[in-house]
């Protein structure tokens, strides 16, 4: 198997955008997720409290 650098830098690049595209709208819909709302009010809200 004669892998040349061009080879393995295509495969690189080609996954690795797969990869953090899906990583992205991974974290898209936990963050827009209905559930997490509450959850991140609250964490919003910290910084306003006087404690």
């Amino acid at each position: 198997m004669n892998e040349t650098y061009e080879t393995v830098a295509s495969f690189a690049q080609t996954w690795g955008l797969v990869y953090f595209v899906v990583l992205f709208a991974g974290v898209l819909a936990y963050a827009l997720w209905p559930k997490n709302a509450k959850r991140f009010d609250e964490a919003a809200q910290i910084p306003l409290r006087e404690d």
